[in-house]
């Protein structure tokens, strides 16, 4: 796991094992890296979240995003602030085939305004090809 000076991985730690929905937690999402307004999540491919075509449902993947979306946020505040997300969009690019290996997904914050705050995330299969493509807004609230 590596982070950048200045960026306090304890919020984030805490966000991935107390915060979350149980369901959310269940994914078991590993913190790799961290930068200010910028996180890179490992997503295991479980067998629970992989449907009958054989690949990573698309559930996944955007609840990864979501959550990826929240820890850069957290990076870049320093700390937890109570937030919701307004919008996801997900654009789903190419399949992650079942037992391909963890996927990556990259969040980072694009704008952190006063109420909302303006992000993307990128999901990539453990191959390194982009599978995924989210934008968000959060409301800080």
């Amino acid at each position: 796991m590596t982070a950048s000076p200045g960026v306090d991985l304890a919020p984030l730690h805490d966000t991935l094992a107390n915060l979350l929905a149980p369901w959310v937690r269940e994914l078991d999402l590993q913190l790799l890296a961290a930068t200010a307004g910028e996180v890179t999540l490992a997503l295991p491919l479980a067998d629970k979240h992989v449907h009958a075509g054989g690949v990573l449902c698309g559930q996944t993947m955007m609840a990864a995003a979501d959550t990826a979306m929240l820890l850069a946020i957290i990076s870049r505040l320093g700390h937890f602030r109570p937030m919701t997300t307004v919008q996801l969009q997900t654009s789903f690019l190419r399949p992650v085939p079942a037992g391909s290996g963890p996927a990556k997904v990259v969040g980072r914050v694009l704008r952190l305004g006063k109420n909302l705050v303006y992000g993307e995330v990128e999901l990539f299969s453990a191959s390194g090809q982009l599978a995924a493509h989210s934008t968000s807004t959060y409301a800080l609230i």
